[in-house]
């Protein structure tokens, strides 16, 4: 494995600048999730890491090497698609041996049943190995096309939104699935996704990007309880962070434009008086939804909780963040 660095990076596609002065460290061993909407560059800096793109300025560097113009195979990086991208003429343990047959690489047959029996192992799909790649499902394809990535043991795993295509309850097996590859086997893991509960779950540092630009890139708890902004609060969290006015509630800080609330922040049974308008029943908790001077905020509340539509309560902030007009967080004085 090795730690990846970009420095100063930018790329545009004409007059699209989709990736604007960038630079961070991927630390080795790390599992490092880029997270922004459509549009925000993270595929384009995965492509650039893998060598598929190159960039107009800045340098990127794979372990201490300084990697220019070179192509992706000289990289030692694998890359994971959100399609599956597998040979369906082929059965299992043929679409995992594919890669280890590279020219480039020149494996050792007994090593190549060596680590498609581990890899096999890791993604519980050894019983599978003699299937056609057709006879799978869904999951089960994604994982053979984790594992063909896993049996090349390169510098850094590039994963761009490989759960994205599957339903609910296969993505949350394979992002446990991830995580347990990932401390098994230490790898460098560089995750594009658009979605929070990943980055949330499963990264050890978290890139936000918008528009092109880091705009924070930390832990996921750093950023969720210390964002440098709206947008960087509003990319962790579910419910997203509540914005309001700061004059919503009394004694903010008076030169704060917005105040932004997680719904842990909202403190119930003291304070300014509000509407409740919806509850919705989510098993370990209740979310409330009520409505303070005509502005919509949501908070959680326990499942013993006999609020209902149309009731009254009182509700003030606690440790709120303060936001100037721009949307850049406001540090000092906060109360």
């Amino acid at each position: 494995m090795a730690e990846v660095r970009l420095e100063n990076v930018s790329k545009a596609f004409g007059d699209d600048v989709a990736l604007d002065n960038v630079s961070m460290t991927i630390p080795d061993g790390s599992f490092v999730v880029l997270l922004g909407p459509t549009g925000a560059g993270k595929t384009t800096t995965l492509r650039l890491v893998s060598g598929l793109d190159h960039p107009d300025s800045g340098n990127i560097y794979i372990g201490d090497k300084l990697m220019g113009n070179t192509i992706p195979a000289q990289r030692d990086v694998t890359v994971v698609f959100q399609q599956y991208s597998l040979y369906p003429h082929l059965t299992v343990k043929e679409n995992l041996a594919f890669p280890l047959k590279s020219p480039l690489l020149n494996t050792p047959k007994d090593e190549i049943e060596e680590k498609i029996k581990k890899v096999a192992e890791v993604l519980q799909i050894s019983h599978k190995l003699d299937n056609k790649a057709t006879a799978l499902s869904g999951g089960e394809m994604q994982r053979v096309s984790i594992g063909r990535a896993l049996v090349r043991d390169p510098s850094i795993y590039l994963m761009d939104e490989p759960l994205s295509s599957l339903d609910a309850k296969l993505r949350a097996d394979l992002r446990v699935e991830l995580k347990r590859i990932h401390a098994d086997t230490g790898a460098t893991l560089l995750y594009v996704t658009h979605d929070q509960i990943e980055a949330m779950t499963m990264a050890t540092h978290v890139g936000v990007l918008d528009k092109g630009k880091l705009v924070q890139y930390s832990t996921p708890r750093e950023i969720y309880e210390n964002p440098v902004s709206i947008y960087a609060a509003s990319r962790l969290g579910i419910p997203r962070i509540n914005i309001l006015p700061a004059d919503t509630f009394e004694n903010s800080l008076n030169t704060a434009h917005s105040i932004g609330l997680r719904p842990e922040h909202i403190f119930i049974g003291e304070g300014q008086d509000c509407e409740v308008t919806r509850t919705e029943f989510l098993g370990d908790l209740v979310r409330l939804h009520i409505r303070l001077k005509g502005q919509d905020l949501i908070t959680t509340t326990s499942t013993d909780t006999t609020l209902r539509t149309g009731d009254t309560i009182k509700i003030r902030p606690n440790n709120p963040l303060y936001f100037d007009a721009e949307g850049a967080r406001i540090y000092e004085g906060v109360k």
